[in-house]
């Protein structure tokens, strides 16, 4: 038997979270002790302390933690005044809260096709979509790799746009040198425990550099208010508990480690997979500050769900982000829109297992499995 086999589990997930769980677990229950302690659950001191460090570690001025990245999009258009009837242009290759938050403040997403190589959405086509109606771009830097950002806000500052950047899958990452999340307008974040920085349940934010938009998040998480029972706004219930809070200030001072190993991890990946034939390995930009959220493969010839069944088979999870673009979802077909290269990568992007300790020994065992299922 292969001794790299030996070292393998026999089940291989596509997320492994148990390393830093178990390195973090006397911080964790430390800081979840003194929560605790202090009997004070919603809106205390960890909140306000969270959201300072993220803001330094963004190098934004302001940073308002919410219950969820969706909440997070939604406050954002709100708070940059997209409403009904406004056009908001954004990418049909990534998880439905991007345009749902965009259908849930009565604006109408208008979709533009992604590139084939970054899976982000096409600059080339940006400036096609814009209407008279058009009010804003949500840009998403999907799988962790930033969109390149310089042509969109040049776009938007001639066509007075705003522009709310898509971050749920990219916290770390950064576009020539600055943070992405903090180059349009308002940046949004999640925190849902897969992602490079979770909670343990769930979690969003914003980050802006204008006071007024901050000022106005701010309102919409707690109903739309500045001071309690004092309502100006209809706002929402959208606040970062004190405890998941917690949980994210002790794991803020690793993420940039984390994402290091990713990028390790991904490096190895293209070092073992490369020359095999039908797969398209995910391309990394020279703009861009990869962060790996998923490693992403294409798999040609119509393999896709061919290879997946075999890699379960010996062990190796993996998942499709996405098996449907967002605009063949049930709630937008009636749009009857074609985007062909969207539609063409739902059928062949393969995500495989990757955190930032993964072993060696896993991804060799993974690399071998796919070559052998190709063969």
């Amino acid at each position: 038997m292969d001794p790299r086999e030996i070292a393998v589990p026999r089940r291989i997930p596509v997320l492994d979270m148990s390393h830093e769980i178990q390195t973090l677990k006397p911080q964790l229950m430390s800081a979840i002790e003194a929560v605790l302690d202090r009997g004070a659950f919603i809106m205390g001191q960890n909140v306000k302390d969270f959201e300072r460090e993220a803001a330094e570690y963004l190098g934004v001025d302001y940073a308002i933690a919410l219950n969820s990245g969706t909440d997070a999009l939604v406050i954002a258009l709100l708070a940059c005044g997209i409403g009904e009837g406004d056009e908001v242009i954004t990418t049909p290759f990534t998880f439905f809260a991007t345009a749902e938050a965009i259908s849930r403040v009565g604006a109408v997403p208008v979709f533009v096709d992604v590139d084939p190589g970054t899976y982000n959405m096409d600059i080339s086509l940006l400036e096609s979509a814009i209407t008279e109606r058009t009010k804003a771009i949500i840009p998403v830097h999907l799988f962790g790799q930033s969109i390149d950002m310089d042509p969109v806000m040049e776009l938007a500052k001639q066509r007075d746009l705003i522009v709310v950047e898509d971050v749920a899958q990219a916290f770390g990452g950064e576009y020539k040198g600055s943070k992405v999340g903090t180059i349009g307008d308002m940046g949004c974040f999640s925190f849902f425990p897969s992602k490079n920085l979770g909670t343990y349940g769930d979690g969003g934010l914003v980050a802006t550099n204008d006071p007024g938009l901050a000022e106005l998040a701010a309102m919409l998480r707690t109903h739309g208010s500045k001071k309690k029972y004092y309502n100006e706004l209809i706002g929402f219930n959208s606040r970062l508990d004190e405890i998941q809070a917690a949980i994210l200030r002790v794991k803020l001072p690793y993420i940039d480690i984390w994402n290091e190993g990713r990028h390790q991890a991904s490096e190895r990946y293209r070092q073992l997979l490369e020359g095999i034939e039908g797969i398209v390995l995910p391309v990394e930009e020279d703009y861009s500050k990869h962060v790996y959220h998923q490693y992403t493969i294409r798999v040609l010839h119509a393999r896709r769900d061919e290879l997946q069944a075999k890699l379960l088979a010996e062990g190796i999870s993996t998942m499709i982000y996405y098996p449907l673009p967002v605009h063949q979802l049930p709630v937008y077909q009636s749009m009857n829109l074609s985007m062909p290269v969207a539609e063409s990568l739902s059928s062949e992007v393969l995500s495989l297992p990757i955190w930032p300790q993964i072993e060696v020994s896993t991804q060799r065992y993974i690399a071998d499995k796919i070559r052998a299922s190709l063969s």
